[in-house]
């Protein structure tokens, strides 16, 4: 049984529905052990209490640097023995430390069909008004690991939506969340914990 740490920094929407998953069975081969905050209000934390999840916060204000808080989460996920880290809506900057301590075992959701809008400043709300501000006809959400290049990993999943011409960014938003990202990060998480990932060439491929 492979042990899974999430990372969150807000509501924990995704956060949800990867305990969710796990409550249906859907990760048969992972359990969410614990949850780790970047924000002691976070709502994730309550999310993760209600299902008995142990929950730790881990603020970046608490830390001189980058590099102090990143080997501070180094040594949290060791502590928490993570096989599988995923960032779930965490917005705050880890450095190359935690990936190469954890290199192809971190996984991240992003609401865009990377390359597409991606990188840095893409999050939240700016990655759907960059998307209704550009014109495309179809967005969605990827599943990627984390390297050093932000939102430069291998790309896992993803899976598209249609962008409809009365949306705003606010709508685009929940679309994205409840049609690809919700059903996309279980699966990903699912497909890791059961070893169904295969690497060619630098790239993530899922083999049933």
């Amino acid at each position: 049984m492979k042990r899974i740490v999430v990372l969150v920094s807000g509501g924990g929407t995704n956060l949800q529905a990867l305990l969710d998953a796990e409550a249906r069975g859907d990760i048969p081969n992972g359990k969410i052990t614990c949850v780790i905050a970047s924000n002691p209000e976070a709502y994730a934390l309550e999310r993760a209490k209600k299902h008995g999840v142990k929950g730790r916060v881990l603020c970046k204000k608490d830390f001189a640097s980058t590099a102090e808080y990143s080997k501070a989460m180094v040594d949290a996920l060791r502590e928490e023995g993570a096989d599988l880290v995923i960032l779930a809506g965490f917005l705050t900057i880890l450095d190359e430390q935690v990936t190469r301590a954890f290199p192809q075992k971190i996984l991240n959701i992003h609401p865009a069909l990377i390359p597409s809008f991606c990188g840095k400043g893409f999050y939240g709300l700016h990655v759907h008004e960059a998307v209704l501000e550009s014109g495309v006809k179809v967005t969605g959400a990827t599943v990627h690991f984390v390297s050093e290049v932000c939102d430069g990993g291998a790309i896992l999943l993803q899976k598209a939506v249609p962008v409809l011409p009365d949306d705003t960014p606010e709508i685009l938003q929940k679309r994205v969340m409840e049609e690809c990202e919700w059903k996309l990060l279980p699966k990903a998480a699912a497909c890791f914990c059961s070893d169904k990932i295969v690497w060619r060439d630098g790239k993530a491929f899922i083999e049933e």
